[in-house]
């Protein structure tokens, strides 16, 4: 599975971004996909996931400003960020769990929120 994130960029305090990543290849494999970012000097940590039904989880620093969203017809996953923090800056990466296979990452996309 190979995916491709894209949507980062540059935004003010308060400002919203959308983030998109687009999977191909065996997408029969993939139960969830998630968003995940990592901020400078700091670890990865979860943002987002959606399951294959539907089903959402948040991380509680997000709840509220963040959604996350998925096209089946056009295999991506999407990320609305409304009322963006500057402790929002990081990259921001993509997540496919496959249940039964290695998961796969999309290559990150830089959000940066200047206040």
């Amino acid at each position: 599975v190979q995916l491709q994130a894209s949507g980062g960029g540059l935004v003010q305090a308060g400002g919203s971004l959308r983030l998109s990543c687009a999977a191909s290849g065996r997408i029969f494999t993939i139960n969830a996909m998630g968003w995940y970012r990592q901020a400078p000097g700091k670890q990865r940590e979860l943002v987002a996931t959606i399951t294959t039904r539907g089903s959402t989880n948040y991380a509680d620093s997000v709840k509220g400003r963040f959604t996350i969203s998925r096209d089946n017809a056009k295999n991506t996953v999407f990320l609305q960020m409304n009322n963006l923090k500057p402790e929002d800056t990081a990259v921001y990466y993509c997540k496919a769990n496959r249940p039964l296979y290695s998961d796969s990452w999309g290559q990150g996309t830089l959000v940066t929120v200047s206040s």
